[in-house]
């Protein structure tokens, strides 16, 4: 096969596939700026060459045999396939599987949303998402890229911030019908309790409350009490349903507040002092395809960081 198609052949083939495409040598000549007889002879060196007619020369006109219909199908196909590859490495595209992983609530509600920009930015990018808790340890090896909530604090491996979690209370509008007020914190003795159990790397399954109430200097009140979830999701799934009052993350609301499926009747929005980030090990950047998905989960971060509003922090 190396034999039949020499360097002289494949610039036969050049040839063929212009002529082919426009059924006419004059055209094809035009094109590549040589003389009609120039493409005639050529053609005819190829099919010399290959051992079969590839046109019919009829009065006025070409017509492609079944061999060359067949052949320019197949020649037009592998141009246009090199021309592709060629735009791609010229325009820096990239291609191949990332591995990213996340814990479950920053996935579905931050992530998820946001990848069909990705997707379209870096279309040839293959992303293998895992969903996993904060509970569970992060292995060399086991990712490229892992979205997690900590304090920043990960031995032996590199992270790149992207926000400060904030919390703060939320409830259905329901769930205050008929019951006492709830504008200050100490009233929250009248409510059902509602908790992530995995609210973020290292904590206690009842964490998030007993940081907003030690922030907010509320009087002392049992903050173990309630429903336990160990998905973020379920907890404000609960919340959606009337069944309590729950921690809301305000990095992970999408429009509850604003269709008023949920309300947040108390004031203040607490920073839990923990941020979303990016772990990766120190050489995982030096990887352009790895660096793109991290640069670009950046910029979305960057772009949507909602302010932290009325947080103790601060207060005045």
């Amino acid at each position: 096969m190396s034999r039949l198609l020499h360097a002289q052949t494949h610039a036969w083939l050049k040839v063929f596939a212009i002529s082919a495409r426009h059924l006419s040598f004059t055209r094809a000549a035009d094109e590549l700026h040589v003389t009609t007889g120039a493409v005639s002879q050529q053609i005819k060196q190829l099919e010399e060459r290959l051992g079969f007619k590839l046109f019919r020369r009829l009065p006025r006109r070409l017509e492609l045999t079944e061999e060359g219909r067949r052949l320019a199908d197949v020649v037009e196909e592998a141009y246009q396939s090199v021309g592709l590859e060629v735009k791609r490495l010229r325009s820096g595209v990239m291609s191949g599987i990332i591995r990213v992983r996340s814990v479950p609530a920053f996935l579905s509600k931050w992530l998820m949303p946001r990848l069909p920009r990705l997707q379209a930015r870096l279309p040839d990018i293959e992303l293998q998402i895992i969903a996993e808790d904060s509970s569970l340890s992060l292995r060399e090896g086991d990712f490229d890229l892992a979205i997690d909530l900590n304090d920043g604090h990960y031995p032996g491996l590199a992270i790149t911030p992207l926000m400060e979690e904030v919390i703060f209370p939320v409830c259905a509008p329901a769930l205050l019908r008929h019951r006492p007020s709830l504008s200050r914190p100490e009233e929250l003795a009248w409510y059902p309790l509602l908790h992530d159990v995995t609210a973020w790397r290292g904590g206690h399954p009842y964490a998030e409350w007993e940081h907003y109430l030690e922030a907010v200097e509320a009087p002392p009140l049992n903050a173990r009490r309630g429903y336990t979830f160990n998905r973020h999701r379920l907890t404000m799934e609960a919340a959606v349903a009337g069944m309590g009052v729950a921690i809301a993350r305000q990095a992970l609301l999408t429009n509850e507040l604003s269709t008023g499926a949920l309300i947040a009747p108390l004031p203040h929005r607490i920073p839990t002092g923990k941020r979303y980030g990016i772990v990766h090990t120190s050489g995982a950047l030096d990887d352009r395809r790895v660096a793109a998905v991290h640069d670009w989960i950046v910029e979305e971060a960057n772009r949507t960081t909602p302010d932290a509003g009325n947080s103790v922090g601060n207060m005045n």
